[in-house]
């Protein structure tokens, strides 16, 4: 078993029986307020720019606490703003097909194209005309259909493309522009969360116990600045020797009495240590085990008036 406690725990161990207003004796050990802090930090570094709490206020939940200097994580988020609205613009113009002016262009060389195969129709006939009287060649008149059966394909052609260019962009098109919409938006939410991180607030009610940092000192990530206690984060730690571990149990009651406490404060035990303490030099055996003693936890109904650190009295009831 390895040696843990110094001298002072044999002292917070001592047990003494002390007489109830007119009833039997109570178990007393002498024991010390604790308590669970809450460190607030970020996941974020940096500098630390503004600090809006002192030691001892008693702020609220979502209170504001402290800022880091948040210059490039504005910057990056602005920028992944920039970014997500170009993608969705590119995603809004393939699905609509070419533009106005493009579709203008592509009417214009229709016409154009059914203006030709107008007149080369009416060319054909006239050479066919002709070619019945014997007036032209059959090579002329050869010419002449082949001009028109051109012109009326270049037609037919262009109104496929306007077809086409009227329409939206393929599936897959639009599914990869979408999936980099979404990646843009990823971004966003990325840069806009690295940002928030540089603004703290309080995630719980209570006392400002410690402040770690001033302004302008650099601030590492994960390092906390401010120090929080809830009033229901205190704690009473005692200690008992190995005698009398078999009369306490986990929700048993406990009476804790403190200088200039007007009455005792109730309270419950909340852990009992299944290691034992002991101060050094001492040998395990059946004549040394009175020494060993087994730390107890208890919470107080009311730790509002309960400090850490505080020497306390504590009665089993």
């Amino acid at each position: 078993m390895k040696t843990r406690w110094m001298g002072w725990v044999r002292g917070f161990a001592a047990t003494a029986l002390l007489a109830g207003c007119g009833g039997a004796p109570r178990a007393a050990f002498q024991g010390y307020a604790e308590a669970d802090f809450v460190d607030v930090a970020t996941a974020e570094p940096g500098q630390l720019e503004t600090l809006a709490v002192a030691k001892g206020d008693a702020i609220a939940a979502g209170a504001p606490l402290y800022a880091l200097e948040a210059a490039r994580e504005a910057a990056a988020l602005r920028q992944a703003q920039e970014q997500l609205a170009a993608a969705e613009a590119q995603l809004q113009d393939v699905r609509l097909g070419k533009r106005p002016p493009e579709l203008d262009v592509v009417r214009a060389q229709l016409e154009q194209a059914q203006a030709e195969a107008t007149r080369a129709a009416a060319e054909r006939e006239r050479d066919a005309a002709q070619f019945a009287t014997g007036g032209i060649a059959q090579a002329q008149l050869d010419r002449s259909q082949a001009a028109a059966d051109a012109s009326a394909a270049r037609v037919r052609e262009l109104e496929r493309q306007l077809d086409v260019a009227q329409l939206p962009a393929r599936d897959d098109q639009i599914a990869a522009q979408a999936a980099q919409v979404a990646a843009a938006q990823a971004a966003v939410d990325q840069a806009a969360w690295r940002l928030g991180q540089k603004t703290v607030a309080a995630p719980v009610a209570g006392q400002v116990f410690d402040v770690l940092y001033q302004a302008g000192e650099w601030v590492a990530a994960g390092r906390p600045v401010v120090r929080l206690l809830p009033p229901g984060n205190v704690k009473i730690r005692f200690f008992v020797p190995e005698t009398a571990l078999g009369a306490l149990t986990v929700g048993q009651a406990l009476a804790v009495r403190c200088d200039g406490c007007a009455e005792e404060i109730p309270a419950k035990i909340t852990f009992i240590s299944p290691e034992a303490e002991y101060t050094p030099p001492i040998i395990y055996s059946n004549e040394t085990r009175s020494k060993l003693t087994f730390m107890i936890e208890a919470r107080p109904l009311d730790g509002a008036n309960l400090h850490p650190g505080q020497p306390l009295e504590v009665v089993l009831r």
